[in-house]
């Protein structure tokens, strides 16, 4: 019997979506377990696969539109059911408006889906000449591209009618963009009077406003939650860290994957948090959860925010293993290619500006974490040493903590135990 197939909640708190693409097409059978739609959330890209095998009857919803929670997306029915009346069958199920608006939906195909929020819909791309069409571009003059590769095309001016897709039906991805202007793909000649694709900035004689992007409203969001509903309190600390850089050089030399300082702080912090498993817990109404496992959720900064992937079971991981999934995870969170799995879990971050040059600063905890660790540049000072001054690598830390389920002598402890492992390094790796 048909039935409606709804926008799911890929993310806790989510109240809509973005159908990125339809990977099974229309009167095709699936199984059970097939990835059936692409749906991107504020930071991630989510797979939505069939709870059970089926047939899609229609598609209620067009590639590239924002969805609430919970609305009908398709129709869809069991394998070999046969199926007379499909309208029929879509009015008894009281999809039919979704069905008369889904014409209006799909010239949102033709603006830019980059997660950009409120932003006017862009002139309908004019019909593209069947024998001049790629296979990207639908009769109707209709892009078939995901939204991360359309605003990297449209940041450089590139002809997303020139390139060739690699995806699903064609479907141009990130990296079919990429390789497009690798190989001097051809630029979009912009009149003066040709209406903008993208949502432009409002300018004035003296400011310019820049649209806010779905991620960015998101940070915001998740940001003005924590401060708001988590006491924070901070506990500083500093370490020297010359035999700490001294092991990294030690293991880089002898390694074809090269560790980084704050792989190793990564590893000392599931090793701090081990010791102190009272610092491994995240906050809930009615109780305080511990963990028994560290995950480790790590700041990366892209192009249109900031995203923090976890790191599992880093307790258990070599330094090497840590190199190499945070930089798969950095690499992927850039290119907008990151799983929404990846993004939940955990109950601490680290943030490290010292790459940047800055000294020292605080960090607001990534709900629903209890603490954040923010990492500033290793320093050359002067030190005392057996009551003499001497030049050392001097770094300095502040850990931000959520008050309701860790105290101040907890968060002391860790500190304690962080900074010491950063001093006498070779505990990081026992």
């Amino acid at each position: 019997m048909p039935e409606l197939l709804r926008m799911p909640e890929v993310a806790a708190g989510a109240t809509s979506a973005l159908l990125s693409c339809w990977s099974v097409a229309v009167d095709d059978e699936y199984p059970a377990g097939r990835v059936i739609a692409v749906i991107e959330t504020d930071k991630a890209v989510v797979d939505m696969e069939a709870e059970s095998p089926g047939r899609i009857l229609r598609t209620l919803v067009s590639e590239g539109t924002e969805v609430a929670i919970g609305d009908p997306i398709a129709v869809i029915a069991g394998p070999g059911e046969r199926v007379d009346d499909v309208d029929a069958a879509v009015t008894a199920l009281g999809a039919a408006g979704d069905v008369e608006a889904a014409p209006a939906r799909a010239a949102t195909e033709s603006r830019p889906s980059d997660s950009v929020a409120d932003e006017p819909p862009a002139a309908p791309s004019p019909p593209v000449p069947t024998e001049a069409s790629s296979p990207s571009v639908a009769a109707d003059g209709r892009i078939f591209i995901s939204p991360i590769a359309r605003k990297r095309a449209s940041e450089v001016g590139l002809d997303v009618t020139t390139i060739a897709g690699t995806g699903p039906n064609g479907r141009i991805r990130r990296r079919d963009v990429e390789a497009a202007i690798a190989a001097g793909g051809s630029l979009r000649q912009v009149a003066a009077a040709e209406p903008s694709t993208v949502p432009a900035p409002l300018t004035a004689a003296d400011h310019i406003d820049i649209p806010h992007t779905r991620l960015r409203r998101a940070i915001a969001t998740r940001l003005t939650q924590s401060v708001t509903t988590a006491p924070h309190f901070y506990v500083k600390g500093s370490a020297r860290v010359d035999r700490l850089l001294a092991l990294r050089a030690e293991i880089n030399s002898a390694g074809d994957v090269k560790v980084s300082v704050n792989d190793l702080l990564i590893k000392a912090m599931a090793r701090a948090h081990m010791l102190v498993p009272a610092m491994n817990v995240v906050w809930h109404e009615d109780h305080v959860r511990q963990f028994v496992s560290v995950d480790i959720a790590v700041a990366v900064s892209t192009e249109t925010g900031l995203v923090t992937p976890v790191l599992r079971d880093v307790e258990s991981l070599s330094v090497t293993q840590i190199a190499q999934q945070t930089r798969d995870l950095a690499e992927r969170a850039r290119a907008g290619a990151l799983r929404q799995h990846e993004l939940e879990g955990g109950s601490t971050s680290i943030s490290n500006l010292g790459m940047l040059g800055t000294e020292e600063f605080t960090a607001i905890i990534n709900p629903p974490h209890s603490s954040i660790l923010a990492v500033g540049a290793a320093r050359t000072e002067a030190v005392v040493e057996d009551d003499a001054v001497v030049v050392g690598q001097v770094l300095r830390v502040v850990l931000s903590v959520d008050h309701r389920p860790v105290d101040g002598a907890v968060a002391a402890e860790w500190m304690r135990e962080f900074t010491g492992l950063l001093q006498a390094p070779a505990r990081i790796l026992a």
